[in-house]
């Protein structure tokens, strides 16, 4: 099994200069590039301090930087509110000053403050996102580029650099609905599956995408699919419970808070169930070391887990993950 951590940059209540957030998340990158991970998948979101990181993109070189062989993910870029050739040339850029290492997550974005701010209509952003996908893939690997689409019209644009790694670097797409996996499985992309769904769902959902891509002509052989987890540990059980029950009202009140109410779907949480106990009982793995590595080993025998995006809602539940968690599960 693979393990890799989504980070994020959540600055709960203002309590710490923001640097210091900056400064630790780059601490647990140094210490994942040492102890086995296969990636770190940072997250971009803006205009909230559930996680300010605006751009994946500059993070991701000074992450670089501090590392050698950890690959460095993008989860994600939010494609619609870029110019795709701005895009293709910060992620092939990455890709050069990172020796190779970028894995390169796209998503189409769903807070209705981004759209807003950005003035991009929530209506445009899956041709948007499919149109910006398309630019970016043949800027990688088209001499000059031409294009003429719904939203951008280019002629012979040489777009440089181009990635270090041929023909382009892996790419994942975002999906939780059942229209992105759809669509992503059709295209033969592989995906990244969303922290907010509980492990049932999770389950029927990637049993849907190896459905559609075989349908496709697609196989699913020799991809990795991430799946990303909430995790809260200590070893105190109750006090781990703690840490995932203020992990799951942090997301609820800001993540998922009116300002940020998603423009693609209702929400994340069924009508009439209380989105905090959702998380808890059914979303977030949460526990001892021992009781989460199990929760783990399920996941792995019950819906195929091979790779795990770590979430964790506290540095604590990092460095148990190290230390204890990872080398149980090898």
């Amino acid at each position: 099994m693979k393990f890799a951590v989504l980070q994020f940059f959540s600055w709960p209540e203002r309590r710490v200069d923001l640097a210091m957030v900056y400064a630790r998340a780059l601490e647990r990158i140094e210490i994942m590039d040492r102890t086995g991970y296969d990636a770190v998948w940072l997250a971009e979101h803006h205009f909230s301090d559930f996680s300010v990181c605006p751009s994946v993109h500059m993070l991701g070189t000074l992450a670089a930087a501090r590392t050698s062989r950890l690959r460095i993910g993008t989860g994600v870029s939010l494609a619609p509110f870029y110019h795709p050739l701005r895009l293709a040339e910060e992620v092939a850029l990455l890709d050069i000053l990172s020796g190779g290492r970028v894995n390169w997550g796209a998503g189409r974005g769903f807070a209705r403050v981004e759209f807003e701010a950005f003035g991009v209509p929530p209506e445009e952003s899956t041709s948007r996102f499919h149109e910006t996908l398309e630019i970016v893939l043949r800027a990688w690997t088209d001499q000059r580029l031409s294009h003429a689409g719904q939203h951008f019209r280019f002629n012979g644009i040489e777009v440089l650099p181009k990635p270090m790694q041929r023909p382009h670097p892996p790419v994942w797409m975002a999906a939780s609905s059942d229209a992105a996996i759809d669509w992503a499985a059709g295209r033969g992309f592989s995906i990244l599956m969303d922290p907010h769904s509980a492990a049932a769902e999770i389950g029927r959902k990637r049993r849907r995408y190896a459905e559609k891509l075989a349908a496709a002509g697609f196989s699913e052989a020799g991809r990795d699919i991430p799946v990303a987890r909430l995790i809260a540990l200590d070893r105190n059980p109750e006090k781990a419970l703690a840490v995932a029950r203020d992990g799951a009202e942090w997301i609820v009140n800001s993540y998922l808070g009116a300002q940020h109410r998603p423009v693609m779907q209702s929400g994340f949480t069924p009508e009439g169930v209380d989105p905090i106990r959702r998380y808890i009982d059914e979303v977030i793995l949460h526990g001892t070391p021992a009781a989460v590595a199990e929760q783990i080993q399920r996941l792995r025998d019950e819906i195929g887990l091979d790779y795990l995006l770590c979430a964790p809602l506290s540095h604590q539940t990092f460095l148990l993950l190290t230390d204890d968690v990872l080398p149980r599960l090898g």
